[in-house]
């Protein structure tokens, strides 16, 4: 942790589809000193598009919406624009869980002596939103291209579904059923969750403030537990095993943990998949599903489950260099417990 000027770090192991241990080493914040807990949120970044793949496929299984069909049906309040790239080939809700969508990758900057961006200001990238706008760049379909904005699309479609904030949509399908009652995508945190907040640090270990964004949040902006995702982690485990379904029958746990895609080994370093919202290598009872997440200005998280084996670990940091730390602890309880 010193090393790496990584000030905390929280994490959960599970074996048998049951949380095993828990713990949390440091401090939240190295300019309070204030130690961390298992108790201590922290920002799940990109990791948050496993909850919003989980909170889709339950739509898909309700009948409320189709994988494959043109996702323009469903939504209301704005539709994916059409230009020569859709001509032939539609977004799909399929295509936005995969990242083959042909949305864009960027940054969701905005201006900062404007009104705060709306979801729809960053969807169609308008002022005060400073985004590439949630246009096809490429035919839908034709490539795997990791896109932000993509999920945010679907932030949209699910809550003109359900005529609900994605928040209250989040509560209701994911986080009550299965006890996560440190989990938010709301933000900023009420009085009693900012209290237990880790605060980022950037790469020198210096304490800074967070950057989450406030409206689109579908792909980064869940605030958790490593114990909170540890209990998602194990119901989807569960699930596939076909042991429970508090969320997601065995059958459509089992379509977000098949292969949609290869993804070019050089983007992660080894020959890894696109699930359904989930990054897959193996299979059968060597298979092993993963989210990776991180947030400027410094914090992590990362997610390997073996549902096969009834095993994972989820660690969340607050330092900029949070994920080398990661790789040092995911080897040794890869060795005790033998996840991959």
């Amino acid at each position: 942790m010193e090393y790496h000027k990584t000030p905390g770090v929280s994490i959960a192991v599970s074996d048998d589809c049951q949380i095993e241990w828990a713990r949390a080493y440091g401090v939240m914040d190295a300019k309070t000193g204030r130690p961390a807990t298992v108790e201590t949120i922290f920002e799940a970044a990109s990791t948050s598009k496993f909850v919003t793949a989980v909170m889709a496929l339950h739509f898909v299984q309700e009948g409320l919406v189709d994988l494959d069909t043109d996702v323009n049906r469903h939504l209301k309040s704005w539709h994916v624009p059409e230009n020569q790239f859709t001509k032939d080939e539609k977004v799909t809700l399929r295509r936005l869980l995969t990242h083959r969508a042909g949305l864009p990758s960027t940054d969701f900057s905005h201006d900062e002596g404007a009104e705060y961006p709306t979801l729809l200001d960053v969807l169609n990238g308008e002022l005060p939103a400073l985004n590439k706008p949630a246009t096809p760049e490429l035919v839908p379909g034709s490539r795997w291209q990791y896109s932000n904005v993509a999920y945010d699309v679907i932030q949209l479609l699910l809550e003109d579904i359900a005529g609900r904030p994605f928040q209250t949509i989040a509560r209701e399908v994911v986080f009550a059923p299965i006890g996560m009652v440190n989990s938010s995508f709301a933000y900023p945190l009420d009085p009693e969750r900012k209290n237990r907040e880790a605060m980022p640090h950037d790469s020198n270990g210096v304490s800074r403030e967070p950057a989450m964004h406030l409206t689109a949040v579908a792909h980064a902006g869940l605030t958790t537990t490593p114990t909170d995702l540890a209990g998602l982690t194990n119901e989807v485990m569960l699930s596939y095993q076909g042991k429970s379904r508090k969320i997601l029958s065995q059958g459509m746990t089992r379509r977000l943990l098949s292969r949609e895609c290869d993804i070019d080994p050089g983007v992660f370093g080894l020959p890894l998949s696109e699930g359904l919202g989930v990054l897959l290598k193996g299979e059968g009872k060597d298979l092993v599903f993963a989210h990776p997440g991180s947030n400027l200005p410094g914090l992590n998280c990362w997610l390997i489950g073996s549902p096969g084996a009834g095993r994972s670990v989820t660690i969340m940091t607050n330092g900029a260099k949070g994920e080398m730390l990661y790789m040092e602890l995911f080897a040794a309880v890869n060795a005790e417990y033998g996840i991959l």
